[in-house]
């Protein structure tokens, strides 16, 4: 039985920095969060918020500027990549382009061979078995074992991806927004195949996605990102229901206007004045709720009520 209030991963004070052409972009800044075994966490924010490089920096694909991340206890930063290696099993990524992580010249059995040879104990017997569960468990068929990754469709090679991903039955998978190519059908298809292999290994998920719609129906907890930092976390319903920062606002309005399959929209600025561009809100040039308050109040994610945070002086 998994206790949920149990934390798997912490994440404190966060940074992530890139330069580029004379340009400084903070894409990750003093972001904190938990996440609970067994819990499904979304993270939900327009394209170039910083959600996908924070699952990076969590797999240790790029380096921090800062902070920390503790996965089972243990800061994962501070750890050598010799030591490092012997985690990652435990923690896996799905991409959002499935056909780029498979490679086009191995058989989908040898890319599902692949992870369970990491561990030397299993004679080969064992390694077919656990191959054959694999491909059935993702609702495929023991002859796709014989074929290329060109051979299927794109629900199909982000099956063989969660294969891949659960092979060495990790605690953590963080899902790059692992069903944004795909058309609504199969979005359908792929998140109850996610939720009913949760029920059965209890893996946690980090989901990353720009769609409101689609960590509706996956998420326990959502928290919603803008420029680096968390503006909203709360509850799935918490969030639907009763949202309170003026961008989950605006999020949740776009959801209603657009298709799951469209982008979010851009928020025009909506005046440059120097009061605004005082505020330590980076919300604050967008924002309909600006008042005098958002010039001298320090904005940070607080406790609303329960366990539904705002970084909005409008709530503190």
């Amino acid at each position: 039985m998994i206790d949920v209030n149990q934390k798997l991963l912490v994440v404190n004070d966060l940074s992530k920095t890139f330069n580029s052409k004379g340009l400084t972009v903070k894409a990750v800044d003093d972001l904190s969060f938990t996440l609970k075994k067994g819990e499904t966490l979304a993270i939900v924010g327009e394209s170039g918020c910083g959600k996908s490089t924070t699952g990076k920096l969590i797999c240790r694909l790029l380096e921090t500027d800062s902070g920390n991340i503790y996965f089972n206890n243990s800061d994962i930063l501070k750890l050598s990549h010799r030591e490092f290696r012997k985690i990652r099993p435990n923690i896996q990524m799905v991409f959002q382009d499935p056909y780029s992580s498979l490679n086009p010249r191995m058989t989908i059995g040898k890319l599902l061979a692949e992870p369970i040879k990491l561990d030397k104990t299993l004679k080969l017997s064992e390694i077919n078995k656990k191959i054959n569960e694999l491909i059935t468990v993702v609702g495929l068929d023991l002859e796709d074992l014989d074929k290329y990754p060109h051979e299927f469709s794109g629900g199909q090679r982000q099956r063989i991806s969660i294969a891949r991903a659960i092979a060495n039955e990790p605690q953590l998978i963080i899902c790059d927004e692992p069903v944004s190519a795909l058309d609504l059908l199969t979005q359908g298809h792929m998140l109850n195949l996610l939720k009913n292999l949760q029920k059965k290994y209890g893996f946690s998920y980090l989901f990353i996605s720009h769609d409101l719609s689609v960590v509706k129906h996956i998420s326990d907890r959502i928290g919603i990102m803008y420029q680096g930092s968390l503006v909203e976390m709360g509850q799935r319903d918490q969030v639907f229901n009763t949202p309170k920062h003026p961008y989950t606002k605006l999020l949740l309005d776009a959801m209603l206007s657009l298709s799951t399959t469209e982008a979010l929209p851009a928020i025009e600025v909506i005046e440059k004045d120097e009061n605004r561009r005082k505020s330590q809100c980076k919300f604050a040039l967008r924002c309909s709720k600006f008042n005098e308050q958002c010039i001298s109040n320090r904005v940070k994610l607080e406790r609303y009520r329960n366990e539904h945070h705002v970084a909005c002086c409008l709530y503190t």
